[in-house]
């Protein structure tokens, strides 16, 4: 087999990093939504909009966007449903943008997700010890820094003649 630039052997993709936390974060996300549609009738991106907006209430649409990670055209599908069912507002701010709010009807659905959420979260952690969890949470943030580095790195390439 080749080896890699740091000498060790190519492996799997089964054993590659980014493939096992897509994995885990694929599972975790799925039980969730299954959860959070059962209990709330939400689906995953209603309730990352509306735990969004509820950190954030001078979110437009296009940071609610960004801050979610899916494109405009998703996140405006997801607003658009929250604001018929009542639990999300929009107001008119500065030029073609609008200002997003939770309802009263959506803090009560948000109230109730935040401690579904916090239950779940509590749940994972307590598997680890606090040394893990901690050891965990340094890494995590490790990989997060270095992940958005390599992504720009990509973008500057793609953007190269």
């Amino acid at each position: 087999m080749t080896e890699r630039p740091d000498g060790h052997e190519l492996v799997p993709i089964s054993q590659l990093l980014s493939y096992r936390l897509s994995r885990t974060s694929a599972a975790l996300s799925r039980s969730a939504a299954l959860r959070y549609r059962r209990e709330f009738d939400v689906s995953l991106g209603e309730w990352r909009a509306i735990a969004l907006i509820a950190a954030d209430p001078t979110l437009t649409l296009n940071r609610l966007a960004r801050r979610a990670g899916l494109d405009k055209a998703q996140m405006s599908r997801v607003v658009a449903k929250l604001v018929e069912r009542g639990l999300v507002n929009r107001t008119a701010a500065s030029g073609r943008t609008s200002r997003l709010a939770l309802t009263e009807d959506g803090l009560t659905v948000y109230r109730g997700l935040i401690v579904a959420a916090n239950e779940r979260d509590a749940a994972f952690l307590g598997l680890l010890t606090s040394a893990e969890t901690e050891i965990l949470e340094r890494a995590l943030d490790k990989l997060a820094d270095a992940a958005l580095v390599v992504e720009q790195e990509e973008r500057e390439r793609d953007t190269k003649p």
